[in-house]
């Protein structure tokens, strides 16, 4: 019965990739181990809980591919011409949570495009392409835009270093809305925090350690820095409550595309650094209908895939299996040119992509 389920799933991926091949991508493959300092730089120490890791003598340390932008966009950047199209399919691994029954390792195919000539037809092509080849299915979508929300986030007048913190904390919403609290001044300071401030501000940093040993992994100097830049924070002015609202605002907007796209361009009037988002996604809409979509009336929410889509940093999208609400979504994807940038080394390119997964779609035809 297994073998026949392997059977099933790849001749599933088969399909899919063929569908693919005929859009004008070039099937690639990747190494299934990848060095982790990549994955850490990435997405910092919590991927240790999500991934499968390995140590060797000259390699170091090693991870399982949790899945395959990554090497994907590091071989285009190292070797592509441009535009480029890709497809692979293999397998991924993941941890799961306990008592979870999701496999730790299965199949995705998936389609990258790297072009910058023209970043809303780029997303419309692809969005196009996952539609059209899953439509037979019956599929619910789902699409949002993460880069409006960092777009609000750049908006506010406050320190960089409250912005970046922020930034980095979108995929943890219950973490940013704290941060967003504190930096507003509706919540107090920590009080450990507010502990050591007072404690600085009587002694001074230096006198403070020479006190209380070091604990940990931080150096002398690391200690140092750290004081620092909590002394800058607390004196730095809270974010106003007009744009704490507007960022709160941004975070709510849902609906069809249509209704949020005029919603932002009402909060456009008085936050301009919302305007280029504007653009985009009007630019993008009118790609989309040119492939006979209708743009403003595909669900939207601009938080949608704040928990699952670390890497994306503009459009998203998913499609989901509301028969099976116990399967992960069927296929998601979204453009991500923050990550060329990171794994380009100062280069950077327009990339937007997404993946299916085959033993999902298989499933799903099982419980209609």
């Amino acid at each position: 019965m297994k073998n026949d389920r392997r059977g099933q799933i790849k001749q599933q991926a088969d399909r899919l990739t063929d569908a693919f091949v005929a859009a004008g991508a070039l099937p690639v493959e990747t190494d299934s181990l990848m060095p982790a300092e990549i994955l850490l730089d990435l997405y910092g120490e919590d991927i240790r809980a999500r991934a499968f890791i390995t140590h060797d003598s000259e390699m170091g340390e090693q991870m399982l591919r949790p899945d395959f932008t990554v090497p994907i966009v590091q071989r285009h950047m190292a070797e592509g011409a441009e535009p480029a199209r890709y497809t692979y399919n293999g397998p991924v691994w993941r941890k799961q949570p306990r008592g979870s029954q999701a496999p730790t390792e299965y199949i995705q195919v998936g389609y990258e495009l790297f072009d910058r000539a023209n970043p809303a037809e780029a997303d419309a092509e692809v969005f196009a392409l996952f539609s059209k080849i899953l439509r037979p299915h019956g599929l619910r979508v789902a699409t949002g835009d993460i880069g409006i929300l960092l777009a609000a986030i750049s908006a506010l007048k406050t320190t960089e270093r409250r912005r970046a913190a922020l930034r980095r904390h979108v995929w943890r919403p219950q973490r940013f809305v704290r941060l967003l609290e504190r930096f507003g001044g509706q919540t107090p300071m920590p009080e450990g925090r507010k502990v050591l401030l007072e404690q600085v501000a009587k002694i001074g940093a230096e006198a403070l350690l020479e006190q209380t040993p070091l604990h940990g992994l931080r150096s002398r100097a690391e200690v140092l820095e750290r004081i620092e830049t909590l002394q800058q924070d607390a004196a730095a002015t809270p974010i106003s409550g007009e744009e704490v609202t507007m960022l709160e605002t941004v975070l709510d907007l849902k609906g069809t595309a249509g209704d949020v796209l005029q919603q932002l361009q009402s909060l456009a009037v008085d936050f301009p650094a919302l305007s280029d988002s504007t653009e985009r996604m009007t630019a993008r809409h009118d790609a989309l209908e040119t492939r006979g979509i209708d743009a403003g009336a595909l669900p939207f929410q601009v938080s949608f895939g704040r928990t699952n889509m670390e890497y994306y940093d503009g459009f998203v999208f998913g499609f989901f299996a509301d028969n099976r609400p116990d399967l992960p979504m069927i296929a998601s994807g979204g453009r991500y040119d923050a990550l060329t940038r990171v794994l380009g080394q100062g280069r950077e390119i327009a990339a937007v992509g997404g993946i299916i997964r085959p033993e999902s779609l298989i499933a799903m035809q099982e419980g209609a």
